[in-house]
């Protein structure tokens, strides 16, 4: 486990749009020359839509967009590829398939990349269903039921877009998760920061709200460890 990383953003959804006030406040901390975008979730939802989006919002804050083209499980194992996704400064991985990204980063070179970036200092911001596919365990989308992530971040499962789910299917993700981890449910235009010496905050437009044995718990008593 490693408590001394970069900073890490777990975003709720709804990415590069009004609200996300969060995001000028990491790249005025990181002073990165540019942002590294990495459309993979978004495979087979547009990614040029995803990347005209990332580019024009960053654009607005003074910020060059590059976007890596890894969209499959062998743009994940090239090697030239994953070296350009260690070398950035700030790290932005978009909303779309969880279930797509996790089959393309597992035991990956770029998921290895991807912790390098935290080990070297970087910022990692990650939306929706990057989000998910980072933890361990993963909210499996079909049904609600926990499944295996990737593992950066044990012992707890993400639950983005929470202002928009059914009451109903949230209610039995928190009963299916049963003591086997904490989940952590974020509103859409919101983030929930891990400082580089773990300490976290929520920032932007919404709530984070973290339950334990289907009951809230405060925030405060998450765990947020990193394993790289």
């Amino acid at each position: 486990m490693e408590h001394n990383t970069g900073t890490i953003a777990l975003v709720g959804g709804d990415e590069f749009s009004d609200g996300c006030s969060f995001d000028g406040e990491l790249l005025k901390a990181a002073r990165p020359e540019e942002i590294a975008l990495l459309p993979t979730a978004a495979a087979f939802e547009s990614p040029k839509l995803a990347i005209a989006r990332a580019t024009q919002y960053f654009g607005a804050l003074g910020f060059p967009v590059r976007a890596l083209p890894i969209y499959s499980r062998t743009d994940a194992t090239d090697a030239e590829l994953a070296g350009e996704v260690a070398e950035a400064r700030f790290l932005y991985l978009t909303g779309g398939s969880p279930l797509h990204l996790r089959s393309v980063l597992k035991d990956s070179a770029t998921l290895e990349a991807i912790k390098q970036v935290l080990r070297r200092g970087g910022t990692l911001v990650a939306s929706s269903a990057s989000a998910m596919v980072l933890a361990n365990p993963m909210i499996d989308p079909r049904g609600g039921a926990l499944t295996l992530g990737l593992g950066l971040f044990p012992g707890i499962a993400i639950l983005p877009h929470a202002n928009t789910w059914n009451p109903d299917r949230k209610e039995r993700t928190l009963a299916l998760a049963g003591h086997t981890a904490v989940i952590v449910a974020i509103d859409e235009r919101t983030a929930l920061i891990r400082s580089p010496g773990g300490s976290l905050r929520v920032s932007g437009e919404g709530t984070v709200t973290t339950y334990r044995d289907r009951g809230p718990a405060a925030l405060e008593e998450l765990n947020f460890s990193v394993a790289l």
